[in-house]
């Protein structure tokens, strides 16, 4: 991350990026080294400290529930729905709540109350014992973090121009990721060295928690600096007058070309007045939103939990208790790596195709799980690397896709109608799966997700096809 840092020095938070390379003519050295803009590193810090105390817990939740309470995969099934779809529907609260402030100035504090509110059920799950208490703060946790996670992505999304924000939402999760792969470490320090190792790893995730609500406290500015090309708003072509007359930039579906800029063909979107709950609802009356709604909701159905992969894992290669919380490094160490590569690729060939293309990769990775004895290394290295590069072709990607469908004073409602239909749907497939894996078998609950999540794939690639004007979205 470090030649992000370097060329942000000395620029203005959110100014606006250079060319693209081929745009300047300068040598693909450079490519890769434009600025990123200063709010999104920051975010970016925010977002890898909070992670490393929530995956410290993500880490060993799964074995404390089943394993130290003795909770069949049902009843953890219907806990990790729980846990993600308490945060899925206050994501649209979050959302619409980071709108509604004059010019976006409350993202910053929507977001300062979710991460706080997260931060104080860290220490809550030390006087947690029984399965209701547990209940009850993972669901203020994830109200925590659906409160804070759209005013987070729009304030990356509005202070990063549209060419370029895959790339900008790639850093951004690879951050996170960053985090994300230090936090089971640390769990797994803690385990082998303290005495009450479950209770030792909550108290050391309540403190760094902490240390996150104060960076961001400190260092993420109040409002996003404007450097959004957003479709739907007015001035949607701003960046694009100083370029060269002739070079124009197009967006459809992700996709930058050199091609005219449809949205410069097409009557600009008139924004409300004031942002209401109606005026964020009616953006599902956009086609190209709605499409993306509908791929996120239909693949989301048969997304498999991480929690759910990682015992997996743990049971068919019957695993030591210790060395669970190492599971989630394979698949962090892979999103890690791939976050910003992908990101990149997808502001260049297309974010809804990468979008897909990582989808198939949780195909494959379903597959090796069904089909492939699992007794060694290999195949185990290879489930957690595809399940990584899934996470770095859909996470930041999706979002980024879905920004370019929403004018700039409704993104973070926009972006949390899709991230709510997303997480919804996997509340749904927690539960599916947990009823199916205590009736049957974990191997035919996962065949099962396998086979829905092909058919969806292919009724997404349809629904995707073209970009709203008739045209094939390449």
């Amino acid at each position: 991350m470090t030649v992000y840092l370097a060329d942000s020095r000395g620029r203005t938070p959110g100014a606006a990026e250079p060319q693209p390379t081929a745009a300047r003519g300068t040598g693909p050295g450079r490519r890769h080294a434009a600025a990123v803009p200063g709010t999104v590193l920051a975010l970016g810090t925010v977002s890898l400290i909070t992670d490393v105390s929530a995956e410290m817990v993500t880490a060993v939740l799964p074995l404390y529930l089943v394993t130290g309470l003795g909770l069949s995969p049902l009843g953890f099934g219907l806990l990790d729905g729980v846990y993600n779809g308490v945060g899925a529907l206050v994501r649209l609260l979050g959302g619409h709540l980071a709108d509604r402030g004059a010019d976006g100035g409350r993202h910053k504090a929507v977001a300062v109350v979710g991460y706080g509110l997260s931060a104080l059920c860290k220490p809550a799950l030390l006087a947690a014992h029984t399965l209701p208490l547990i209940g009850a703060v993972l669901a203020a946790d994830r109200t925590g973090k659906g409160l804070r996670t759209a005013p987070r992505d729009a304030l990356i999304s509005l202070s990063t121009p549209a060419r370029t924000r895959g790339r900008a939402f790639g850093v951004h999760r690879a951050m996170d990721t960053a985090g994300a792969l230090l936090g089971p470490i640390i769990a797994f320090l803690v385990l082998r060295i303290a005495v009450d190792g479950y209770d030792a790893v909550f108290a050391v995730s309540s403190c760094v928690a902490a240390l996150g609500v104060l960076v961001l406290v400190l260092f993420v500015p109040a409002r996003a600096p404007r450097a959004d090309t957003g479709a739907g708003g007015p001035g949607a072509a701003a960046p694009l007058a100083h370029q060269p007359r002739g070079r124009e930039e197009r967006e459809s579906g992700g996709r930058v070309t050199g091609a005219r800029n449809p949205e410069a063909r097409r009557p600009a979107a008139r924004e409300p007045a004031a942002v209401t709950g109606r005026a964020a609802l009616d953006l599902l009356r956009q086609p190209e939103l709605r499409r993306l709604i509908v791929c996120a909701v239909l693949l989301g159905l048969t997304t498999v939990s991480d929690s759910f992969l990682h015992l997996l894992l743990q049971r068919r290669l019957d695993l030591p208790v210790r060395w669970f919380p190492l599971l989630p490094l394979g698949t962090a160490a892979c999103f890690l790596l791939l976050a910003v590569p992908l990101g990149a690729v997808a502001d260049r060939v297309g974010r809804r195709q990468v979008f897909l293309a990582g989808h198939l990769g949780l195909l494959a990775a379903y597959g090796l799980l069904i089909f492939t004895p699992t007794a060694g290394t290999a195949p185990t290295v290879a489930v957690l690397a595809l399940h990584g590069a899934f996470y770095a072709a859909t996470d930041g990607v999706l979002m980024a896709a879905a920004a370019g469908a929403v004018p700039p004073r409704l993104r973070g409602s926009g972006l949390a109608l899709v991230g709510t239909g997303q997480a919804l749907a996997r509340f749904a497939c927690s539960l599916a799966l947990g009823a199916v894996w205590t009736a049957w078998g974990g191997r035919t609950a996962l065949a099962s997700a396998a086979v829905g999540l092909a058919v969806c794939a292919a009724a997404s690639a349809f629904l995707l096809s073209d970009d709203g004007d008739g045209r094939t979205a390449r």
